[in-house]
């Protein structure tokens, strides 16, 4: 079956409006996006839980892509979603999409992640690299973590510089367990994931079995009464600032603890909230985040 796009360009208040209008008129998928993406123009948007800077917002000039099937009356679609919204028609372009393997297109995004020291990140489709030390399978899935954002990659790059042989691990908001895994398959000692999400603890399991990694994934009120020789969490700067007490009395005194999901222009407030508890400090950063790393005052290591 082919597929037909239809693009146009609107102001970041209309662009909700007018999903719901095309997928209402018979759009099989709307995608919104900066029109100026990969331009001197384009608008990074950073947002999270909280705060206002990027939660709910759009780009200022938003672009619309609504697909459908080819036989569409995508004209009839288009005056019905115009109306629908009470706007004028706008000046659609309209693009051809060719029948073609799904699957195997999707994957073709995804290629092995060099992480830095040996250390890769390869999903199931591909070889690992020649040189590869240590090759860690994992897919996309429902759970966030593939090595391919920066916040993960620097979680990666700290335990592969960082980790203790034998040391006990946390990795509090697991997401697909890759962190922990990682620990795992570095020579961490006990190694325990915890997520909100049962999907995630669901996709951790699998992803440690398929990896043969050593590490155990649980819900957060099924973690056992421990402190631990390392914690990591990368979540988000404002998530982070309410769970400093919790992850505290999760590492033990000298313990080590690395956070990461936080813009560099956030890094001082978080400190801040961590200071009664660890000397924290910035350890690498990339692409606007970066990776808060320190340890619990208390005995030295």
């Amino acid at each position: 079956m082919s597929f037909v796009t239809l693009r146009f360009d609107v102001a970041a208040g209309q662009a909700d409006a007018w999903s719901d209008a095309l997928l209402d008129a018979g759009a099989l998928a709307v995608d919104l996006s900066d029109p100026h993406a990969g331009a001197a123009g384009e608008v990074p948007l950073y947002g999270e839980p909280g705060s206002d800077d990027g939660a709910g917002r759009l780009w200022p000039l938003s672009r619309v892509a609504a697909l459908f099937e080819a036989s569409a009356d995508v004209d009839a679609a288009l005056r019905q979603a115009a109306r629908a919204t009470g706007e004028p028609m706008p000046v659609a372009e309209r693009v051809a999409v060719a029948e073609q393997d799904w699957v195997r297109a999707t994957q073709a995004q995804f290629a092995p992640i060099d992480i830095g020291a040996g250390l890769w990140i390869v999903p199931t489709w591909c070889d690992p690299p020649a040189g590869a030390k240590l090759a860690l399978r994992l897919d996309p899935g429902l759970a966030f973590g593939t090595g391919s954002h920066p916040t993960t990659r620097l979680c990666l790059q700290w335990l592969a510089a960082t980790m203790p042989a034998g040391e006990s691990l946390l990795d509090y908001g697991c997401g697909s367990g890759i962190l922990a895994i990682a620990a795992a398959r570095l020579g961490a000692g006990d190694v325990v994931g915890t997520d909100i999400d049962p999907q995630a603890i669901a996709a951790s399991c699998a992803n440690a079995a398929a990896n043969d990694a050593r590490a155990r994934f649980v819900a957060p009120d099924a973690l056992p009464e421990a402190a631990f020789d390392c914690v990591v969490a990368n979540i988000l700067a404002n998530p982070l600032l309410l769970l400093a007490p919790l992850l505290a009395a999760r590492t033990r005194p000298g313990g080590s603890i690395a956070l990461s999901g936080i813009l560099a222009e956030q890094a001082d407030e978080v400190v801040a909230a961590y200071t009664p508890w660890f000397k924290l400090a910035p350890w690498r950063g990339e692409d606007g985040w970066v990776l808060l790393a320190g340890v619990r005052h208390g005995a030295t290591r």
